[in-house]
């Protein structure tokens, strides 16, 4: 099963924006698919401006900006989005309830030969595949965000995902200059499974007065040589999404340990999104690159 031709995205947020640049930068035509056409012209925007920043870094020739854009095409009607589709890559909001219509709907519209792809960093594979009835066609396809940078994709099989369906999709994934990881269909998978209980205890610690924000993040950093602290990457997930995960994980194992922490919920529900909201562990102020701690520890030295 090679694929080779049509390439539809559903979602031009973040992550559907950056699907689509990848699909395109490497000879796929992309279709972009989304509900506003508003948001359509904001993630052609952000293409084009990643580009031009892979231009000036000499990564890319300045033709290949325009060969990249010109694979892609946009569309805010599903059917006509989707009908030509050899492979679905669905990155919509992290909502299972949306997925399970947007999958419903695509079963209904794509060639029923199409591979239907699912970025999903947390919810069942095994679930949204039985919203349709390809479920040997469905399969996770979880890239990491900023997708133009980063090289993994975390590939999940469903519970009657086929081999071959596997097999078309991590050989796709090395077409794009990733590298492939196939694991199974459990609750956060592998990559949220271990990275979202560790920034939940980050939370924790803050929560708990143990240390400030920018304490917390320069042990991780300096300590663990991770290339951002927890909650500096927290506020660029999403503190929204690290939540929706937390409560996968929480619903899907009934583990305590997957609790979010009580602070993490309050600043979701004041609207502290992290950086897309302009304040969340940090203050993010346009056109600066400066993080200033919107939180501080009432931590005492011991």
């Amino acid at each position: 099963m090679n694929i080779t031709g049509g390439i539809s995205v559903i979602g031009a947020g973040t992550m559907g924006n950056g699907i689509a640049h990848v699909f395109a930068q490497h000879g796929f035509k992309v279709t972009l698919v989304d509900v506003s056409l508003s948001q359509l012209d904001r993630a052609l925007a952000t293409i084009g401006k990643n580009l031009d920043r892979m231009v000036a870094k000499e990564i890319i020739r300045k033709e290949m900006k325009e060969e990249t854009l010109a694979n892609i095409t946009t569309q805010s009607n599903l059917i006509e989005g989707v009908k030509d589709a050899e492979l679905v890559v669905e990155a919509a909001t992290e909502n299972v309830d949306l997925k399970l219509k947007i999958f419903e709907d695509l079963d209904h519209y794509a060639p029923k030969a199409a591979i239907l792809a699912t970025n999903t960093s947390s919810i069942s594979i095994t679930k949204i595949a039985a919203a349709t009835g390809r479920a040997d066609k469905v399969i996770g396809m979880h890239f990491m965000n900023p997708v133009p940078v980063m090289k993994l994709v975390e590939i999940i099989n469903g519970y009657a995902t086929k081999k071959e369906v596997t097999d078309s999709i991590v050989e796709l994934s090395k077409k794009l200059g990733k590298v492939p990881c196939v694991v199974n269909d459990y609750p956060g998978f592998i990559a949220n499974r271990i990275l979202m209980p560790m920034i939940n205890e980050a939370i924790y610690s803050l929560y708990e007065g143990v240390a400030g924000v920018e304490e917390i993040d320069t042990v991780m950093k300096l300590g663990m040589a991770h290339p951002m602290g927890p909650l500096q990457l927290a506020d660029f997930i999403g503190l929204d999404v690290c939540l929706a995960i937390l409560k996968v994980l929480h619903d899907g194992f009934g583990n305590p340990k997957y609790a979010p922490c009580p602070l993490l919920v309050n600043m979701v529900t004041a609207g502290k999104l992290g950086a897309k909201s302009g304040e969340g562990f940090y203050v993010y102020t346009a056109g600066s690159k400066e993080l200033v701690p919107a939180h501080r520890s009432n931590a005492k030295a011991g």
